[in-house]
């Protein structure tokens, strides 16, 4: 990405001596395909029903032998694409809650109602599904209002995520003491920052309440990252520099400590490993210290030498330590 000096992350870091090293290896997040029923606007994989790239099953097995050997990996989060949409996805959930380990899963609620776009395939029975898994949903609703969904997701999305929704209510997410979790994620609709992720969740609980009698656990605030179709819409409309400027001028150290590629690992559909989704969808893969400076991967899974190796930064780091900070968590400070 090419940047104006003064969004050169790494020299602010410098600048302002800051290190950030790794701290654990606590989530393993796979992006398992780059196949979706949708094709969002804001989207920094550049998914839709035309991509077809999906990890292989060697690649799925292989993640089932790294959980059973990393006792302190803990967390699978699955994503895509509508990682539903991948041939072996329920068998790698079932697989990694059979060792123990939590399972996380960005659904994007529509894949319900919609199936495969290619295959057809059906997938009404997720929710029955994930109950029986007690994998964590963590869907994203940009709004709790019909125009400002569908202004990011396309016609129609808000009605289905609704409908969604209320079937993963039915079997108990959401609910207090079902110890199912549904949590929203929120991106704003444009070149903004996120406001208060607490002041959000009160609102959007509120409305989906009242409105439609749906219940969640917790809303995440995620910043819109300058990176692929949402980088190209601030470059075609002249916004770029602005809202990088906007970014750098928010820059918060206390949320540059809790950026999550600190505890995070980032596998593609190919299984080569990155510090996190967002450097993996710009092409920078970890990079091994010993061998040359090779890529590395699933398949030469080395857990000391992560731990020991450099995070890779850039520009688009600024939308994980602006403000309260971003990551799949939500804000982070």
């Amino acid at each position: 990405m090419t940047v104006a000096p003064r969004h050169d992350f790494a020299a602010l870091l410098r600048e302002r001596r800051i290190e950030l090293p790794p701290l654990s290896i606590e989530t393993l997040q796979v992006n398992i395909t780059k196949t979706c029923n949708q094709a969002c606007r804001h989207c920094h994989v550049d998914s839709s029903p035309a991509r077809t790239e999906k990890l292989s099953r060697a690649g799925v097995e292989k993640l089932v032998e790294i959980l059973a050997a990393h006792p302190q990996i803990t967390k699978l989060d699955i994503t895509g694409g509508a990682p539903e949409l991948h041939p072996d996805f329920d068998w790698l959930v079932g697989e990694a809650v059979k060792l123990g380990k939590h399972v996380m899963v960005r659904h994007n609620l529509t894949v319900q109602l919609d199936g495969h776009p290619v295959t057809k395939e059906n997938k009404e029975y997720l929710p029955e599904f994930y109950a029986r898994h007690k994998v964590e949903v963590i869907s994203s609703l940009p709004y709790y209002q019909e125009f400002f969904t569908d202004a990011q997701r396309g016609s129609g999305v808000f009605v289905k995520s609704i409908e969604a929704m209320r079937r993963l209510n039915a079997v108990g997410y959401g609910m207090e003491g079902s110890g199912l979790l549904l949590n929203l994620v929120y991106n704003p609709v444009g070149p903004y920052l996120p406001a208060s992720q607490a002041s959000l969740e009160t609102d959007y609980k509120r409305e989906l309440k009242d409105k439609f009698g749906l219940v969640f656990n917790n809303l995440f605030t995620i910043t819109n990252m300058p990176i692929h179709r949402f980088k190209l819409h601030l470059e075609k409309s002249g916004q770029l520099e602005a809202y990088m400027d906007k970014l750098l001028a928010a820059f918060n150290p206390a949320a540059a400590e809790g950026v999550m590629c600190r505890s995070i690992i980032s596998v593609d559909h190919n299984g080569d490993l990155y510090d996190c989704d967002f450097n993996q969808m710009l092409d920078m893969p970890v990079l091994s210290a010993v061998e040359g400076n090779i890529p590395l991967s699933i398949f030469n899974f080395d857990g000391a030498a992560l731990m020991g190796r450099h995070i890779r930064f850039d520009s688009h780091c600024f939308g994980c330590t602006a403000g309260a900070g971003s990551s799949c968590g939500g804000a982070v400070a």
